[in-house]
This record gives C-alpha cells, structure tokens and sequence, in this order.
C-alpha cells in the first residue's frame, strides 16, 4: 500500500486544525465587521424591501426620429443610473426594455422621492444667459443684501492662485432686480428691443423691435414679450411646461424658485454651454470663508472656451444681465451672477445652499445632459407589505431545500453528516455575513432570484461533500483503511470538486455580464457561494473530515458511520506481501 507522500502535503495533512483556525477567524472578523459596521442584515432589494418601478418612453424632437438609437439609450441609461447612485440610492436598476423604453427601480426606505424626480427630469442641461427676470406676479425691487437673502454678485476670487486658475463665484439670486432691463442678448442683432421701467413701479420689460429690424425677428421678439408678460410661474400647470418646447438656439422663458422660495420668471437666451460641457460638479464645504456649502464645476476643453466667452460677456453688463441660468428640463435650477471671465476652466457657485440643495445641484451638474428626452409612462410602487410576502415565502423555500438536503444527507451517509452539515453551516455563515457588508461596500442588495441563486448554491455546495465521499468509499471498497482512504481519495475529489465549481462560476459569470436587472442578483449570488464553496471543502470539510478519520467511530468503520466496509462491499485488506528470500544452492 503507498503510504502518503512526505513534505509539505504530510506537514498539511498532520495539522488540519490550522485550516479550521483560519476558516473560524475569518468568520469571526467578518460577523466583528458586521456588527461594527451596523449591517447585520443584508441590503434588500424592490421586490422584498418595496420600492418604485418607473417606465420612461423616449420621445424623439421634431425630425429626429433617427436620435432614438442603442447608442443614444445606452447613454441615457448610464446617465440615469449615475443620477440616481449619485444620490445614495441603493440597488436603483436603470435598463432598457425594447428599443425606446427605460425601466427605473427605485428601492423603498431611501430618498427615492428625490431620485424619481431627478430621474425623471430627463431634458437635456443649458447654460443660458439671464436676459431679464423679475418675481412671478411680484413688483421689481432692489437686490437684497446678501447677509439677508443670500443673493449677491459674483466675486472675484480673493487670492491669486484661484485667479490663475479661473475661479471665482457666484451665488443665486434671491430676488428680481428688473428696472431698466432690456432683452436685447440672444435676440438677432437686426431686432434689437428696448425696455422701460420707471423707478419704483412694477417691473415691466418690454421689448420692441428697432426700425431696421426684418419683420421675422420683430415678431420673434413681439412674441417672446408677450410670453413674458403672460407667465405665472405660480401655477403648477405652467411651471412643469414653461420653456421646455425651446430649441436650444433660440430664446426662450422659463421658471425657477429662487432662494427665498418664490417663483420667479425669466426670458433666457440662446443657450451657451451644455451639460455634456461639464466634466466635473461636486458639492464642497468652503471652510475658508463664510460661503459654507458651494458647488464646484470643472469644464471640458469645449466646455472651458464656450465658459469663459459667455461670462466675458456677461461680466460686461449690468444685473440682472450678468447672470446665467442653469436650466435643466425648461426649470432655472440656479441663476449665478457673474462679475468676471472665468478662463480657467472652472468655477465655483456658492449662496445660501445647505448641504441637500449643493449635493442635488451638483448631482444635476454632474449628471445633467441626457442625448433624448423622455416621457413617464408608468409608475408601480411594490409596498413592504407585498416584498414582506415574497421574502417570506423565499426563506420557506430555503428552508425546505437546505431540510432535504439533510435528510438525504442523514439517510445514505449517516455519520458523514457530522461533517456535512457543519460544512453547510459555515457556507451559510459565510455567505450571510459577506452579503450584509457588501450591501454596504458596493451597494449590493437581496433580491428574490438572488434568494434563488443562495437556493441552488445549496445543492452546489451539498455535491462536493458527496463527491468527496463517494471517492473515501471507493478507497474503502478497494480495501483500504479510513485514514490512507482519505488521503488517497482527496487529490481525485479535489480535482473533480475544482472542475465542477469552474464551469458553474463560469456560467455564473457570462450571466451576469450578458443580463441586467434581477438575474444579474442571481448571477452574482450564485457565483459567490461557487467561490465559498471551494473555500468551505479546502478549509474545512477535508480538515475535519481528516480529524475524524481518527476517531474510532469512523475508522473501525460502525454501522451508522456511512464508512462500514460490509456494507459497502470492501474486499479484504490490501496487505504488504515479502518477496521470498532467494534459496541457497549449497543448502540445497
């Protein structure tokens, strides 16, 4: 009989226990790291947590049919996905559903309120020059004092270096300041208006053509005024549709609360820059200065000359025409002043914001220029109470499956499922307390086909102690005692253990890549229990199932040990036989 090799194998074979002290401490820090982190349970997904499904239908411009494309959907989908994780949103599933639908998942218990509306402001992002703006329904004013509204003019910045580097800032403004302002930027220059306000009276910007002006642009311009003087942004109704019909190349009025809370309304120019300009918009607490929460912004190469052209012209006129608009879906989300060119490439917005409103301007910013719009559909909300069911009726299932895997185990292996189910144990433990800390670490969350997946892992898991088992008997049938049966059956079990995880992690892994949505919680799960799996045989079946194989219960072979050579029809056992020794002639 060959005996077991020497060296590093014999030195592993002779001390399992440190196998089984690794797999004891790893489980050990990773529940330490749950509780320490405050995820003792795993991150839940729509369709046990609740959460809300919305169905987004792309909806081409006037002769642009053809913008409706897998690049342009594709585009969208990752804009939408980055929006809503910008947030904090976790588990948000943003995928396509045929050629021009967008499916939104919003998870309950996070502010999915504040995602569904950024996720369903989906008109693309301008910069448009202020050409006039007063308070919708109100009387012109002074510009408050920035100590009792927040709204001031731009700065230029106080140091040299953020000179040097185009920074400056600016904050939005609180009120209208509308006497004598005329809407002459944006317009064509052969139609350049006029307006009067007198001191003290009610806000009146009235544009009129000039008297070389072409018949179409004075009625551009006639028309725009009388939008002006119409809008009401303190209806509901108008302030969801003002200015969202604007081409980007023309002038346009629009919407927007400024920071006091009240509706303001404004006639807008051409736009200058666009949201695909914006390389970079973060919210950041200005410690140096009494600013407090600023939003950030850093241009692409484009994006940096169009930036410096449009306030180089804007830092050249009076309030309220040195201000931008920052309008996304036809709404002014932030109207800055501007007091100087910024070159640089970058620029900082700052103003009364607190940190929820810098975070969602940024978010805005950052995520803004979506290459279609889009209109919602449909809204589904899934209630706790329906997901409750459903996770309910998932942990049933387990339940039932990891029961006959026990009893199956318990009927045809008997004493081996000492060792069996332990082994499940620890996959389990192992597997609750990776998936809570990834809920946290990449956002991760438990969906049912995921429970599916933990489901089926059961069964993968559950197979390897049976080849492994197997391959002990038929060393025991070959004769051969429990301890050199185990040793000899491992190499053989190991080989077929590794080959069979490979090819179901394989799958797992084209899963994930080729799906979206649900399987790929499927896909996930099942490949990480395929991984745990390896783990779990290594570590600590084959090490405990050596600790055993000296016990007198497993190696005299009893009946109820699964390991009994009688009823596994061992033949005798293999004996060392001497050669005879070579007889002697002269003795002979």
């Amino acid at each position: 009989m060959a005996a077991p090799k020497k060296g590093r194998s014999a030195s592993a074979q002779s001390k399992p226990g440190r196998s089984l002290a690794l797999i004891l401490i790893a489980i050990v820090a990773l529940t330490a790291g749950m509780f320490a982190s405050g995820n003792t349970t795993p991150r839940l997904g729509i369709d046990l947590a609740g959460g809300t499904s919305i169905t987004l239908r792309a909806v081409p411009e006037k002769g642009q049919e053809s913008a409706i494309n897998k690049t342009n959907m594709n585009t969208a989908v990752d804009i939408m996905n980055r929006r809503v994780n910008g947030l904090g949103v976790s588990e948000a599933e943003v995928q396509t559903q045929g050629d021009r639908n967008i499916i939104v998942n919003i998870p309950k218990g996070t502010n999915s309120k504040e995602a569904r509306q950024q996720v369903g402001t989906t008109a693309k992002l301008y910069f448009r020059p202020v050409l006039a703006t007063e308070v919708s329904g109100g009387s012109a004013t002074a510009s408050p004092s920035p100590s009792a509204t927040g709204g001031a003019s731009a700065k230029p910045s106080a140091g040299a270096s953020e000179k040097a580097t185009g920074k400056s800032t600016a904050s939005p403004s609180a009120s209208a300041t509308s006497q004598g302002r005329a809407l002459t930027d944006g317009l064509k220059a052969d139609a350049t208006p006029s307006a009067t306000a007198s001191s003290g009276s009610k806000a009146s910007a009235s544009p009129t053509p000039s008297a070389s002006g072409s018949s179409a642009a004075s009625e551009a311009a006639a028309k725009l005024q009388a939008q002006y003087a119409a809008l009401d942004c303190t209806k509901k109704t108008v302030q969801n549709t003002a200015g969202k019909s604007a081409k980007a190349t023309e002038p346009t009025v629009a919407c927007g609360k400024n920071s006091s809370g009240q509706w303001q309304k404004y006639v807008l120019g051409p736009a200058a820059v666009d949201g695909t300009d914006v390389k970079k918009a973060q919210a950041v607490f200005n410690t140096q200065t009494a600013a407090g929460w600023t939003v950030t912004m850093e241009f692409t190469s484009k994006g940096t000359k169009k930036f410096a052209d449009i306030t180089g012209q804007l830092a050249q006129k009076q309030t309220p025409q040195n201000q931008f608009a920052i309008v996304l879906d036809g709404n002014v989300v932030s109207d800055p002043y501007v007091k100087e060119a910024l070159t640089g490439g970058s620029a900082e917005i700052s103003g009364s914001f607190n940190q929820t409103e810098a975070q969602g301007l940024a978010n805005m910013l950052s995520y803004g220029a979506l290459p279609l719009t889009f209109k919602e559909d449909s809204v589904t909300t899934v209630t706790a109470a329906l997901g409750g069911e459903q996770l309910h009726a998932g942990l049933i299932a387990g339940a039932i499956g990891l029961g006959l895997v026990v009893i199956y185990l318990l009927i045809f292996y008997r004493g081996l499922s000492m060792i069996a189910i332990p082994s499940l144990l620890v996959s389990a433990a192992l597997t609750y307390a990776i998936m809570s800390l990834l809920g946290e670490a990449i956002g991760f969350a438990l969906n049912l086909p995921a429970v599916c997946g933990a489901i089926v892992a059961i069964g993968i898991t559950a197979d390897s102690f049976i080849v492994f088992f197997e391959r002990i008997r038929d060393e025991i049938r070959e004769g051969r005692s429990l301890r050199p049966a185990v040793e000899r059956a491992w190499p053989r079990a190991r080989r077929t253990i590794l080959v069979s995880d490979f090819v179901s992690f394989l799958a797992a892994a084209v899963l994930f890549i080729v799906t979206v949505g649900k399987v790929q919680g499927f896909a996930f799960t099942l490949g990480l229990t395929t991984v745990l799996d390896v783990v779990v045989v290594f570590l600590f079946t084959k090490p405990l199932m050596t600790i055993l194989a000296r016990r007198k219960f497993f190696a005299g072979g009893h009946k109820w040990s699964g390991l009994d050579p009688k009823a596994l029809g061992a033949k005798p056992p293999l004996r060392r036989t001497r050669r005879p020794a070579p007889v002697d002639p002269k003795e002979a």
